[in-house]
């Protein structure tokens, strides 16, 4: 790679590290402003708040990577373009094989780090995060809970007792639990305490009742008891093993999973379309700058216009990435359906090649290019019609 490929991958590189980081950083903080309650109403410190949803980063970086792969190789051949180096390379003889090459590289490193992610790290950090937040969730029963302060857990179980005795004994316990849709049970007891084996975490209640209600009854059932053990096994990862969902999974789980495995049985479509969709993961960023140099990357005169070239590049990229959510999603019950994924993504690798060895230059047909002209045109004119009446 000589010194104008270094110049460009520098660049590229650079434009790619921003995009990722910056909307890694955005995407983040959405998903971590749902888990805020940790430290508001759980009384988590901030480390864990941050320790557990940081775990989430490998996963939204593997879905960003191949779109900020494209808008960073966007990014610098529409400045290549706009600055005149891309007909400047061109007139100096230097070939359409020399100006790709350093965005192939790019595309190459993206890829293996993305199939790191897909086949190791983010499987491994999902399952710690499960791991976490099931002890996060014990830990806030069993130890957080003060009097006259209603604990609520996964949004669907609440606990509330009115006071401790001197013996730490809990007393006036009520508990909400809405874990299973079909029924609602609410126990109301007067004194318990938690109790840990190796069965599991329970609560022990004394004297009171249980108020069952079945969502296809009308009327709720009430049973009244002396003692009543309430299992709350699943909120702890000391009484059992931790199930995983089919995306938290390992790759060796998805390749080979156990045929004694709940969810496998119940679910194997699943398993299948999930280990296809780690498969094709590594493929986007390739498959997303081929289509984009495709579209950018042969040299134009400054008169024409790269705007409608890259909103096609956009929708492109967007379509071959589209069939790969609709192979993955049907193909969960119909095998044939993943297929679909690697027929979009080997048509952008077919035909971005086609287009970069020929040089050519693509562009939508000269009706679609009018129509967007006249919109745009219709816009400027509307905005400056409303700017000539502000005062």
């Amino acid at each position: 790679m000589g010194s104008i490929g270094r110049y460009i991958f520098r660049a590229t590189s650079g434009a790619f590290l921003v995009v990722l980081i910056s909307v890694t950083t955005l995407m983040w903080m959405t998903q971590a402003l749902r888990n805020f309650d940790l430290m508001t109403n759980q009384g988590q410190s901030i480390l864990v708040f941050v320790g557990i949803t940081a775990l989430i980063i490998p996963m939204l970086v593997m879905i960003i990577a191949p779109m900020a792969v494209m808008i960073a190789v966007a990014y610098v051949l529409n400045k290549l373009g706009n600055d005149s180096e891309l007909i400047v390379m061109n007139a100096a003889g230097m070939a359409p094989w020399r100006t790709f090459r350093p965005f192939l590289t790019l595309g190459l490193i993206v890829s293996v780090f993305v199939a790191w992610i897909s086949f190791y790290l983010s499987p491994k950090c999902l399952q710690e995060l499960r791991r976490w937040a099931t002890q996060v969730r014990a830990e806030i029963v069993s130890s957080n809970v003060q009097p006259g302060r209603f604990i609520v857990v996964d949004g669907k179980l609440t606990l509330h007792i009115r006071a401790r005795d001197p013996s730490g004994q809990l007393l006036g316990i009520l508990v909400d639990d809405q874990r299973d849709p079909k029924e609602r049970a609410t126990v109301i007891a007067e004194r318990g305490d938690f109790v840990t084996n190796d069965r599991g975490i329970f609560l022990l209640l004394e004297n009171g009742a249980v108020h069952q209600h079945d969502s296809t009854k009308p009327d709720p059932v009430i049973v009244r008891f002396k003692d009543y053990a309430f299992d709350l096994s699943r909120l702890s990862p000391s009484t059992g093993p931790v199930t995983f969902a089919i995306h938290e999974r390992s790759i060796e789980e998805l390749i080979s999973p156990r045929p004694d495995d709940p969810s496998y049985k119940a679910l194997p479509g699943h398993f299948r379309a999930e280990l296809h969709n780690r498969i094709t993961a590594p493929l986007y960023p390739i498959a997303f700058m081929l289509v984009t140099f495709a579209f950018l990357g042969a040299p134009r005169t400054t008169r024409q216009s790269r705007a409608m070239s890259m909103i096609s590049a956009i929708g492109v990229a967007a379509l071959v990435r589209g069939t790969g959510f609709v192979g993955t999603i049907f193909g969960a019950r119909n095998p044939i359906a993943l297929v679909v994924p690697y027929i979009g993504i080997a048509a952008a690798f077919v035909l971005g090649g086609w287009a970069i060895t020929r040089g050519a230059v693509i562009e939508p047909p000269a009706f679609i290019s009018k129509i967007v002209d006249a919109m745009v045109e219709g816009v400027r004119r509307r905005t400056t019609a409303v700017a000539g009446q502000s005062p």
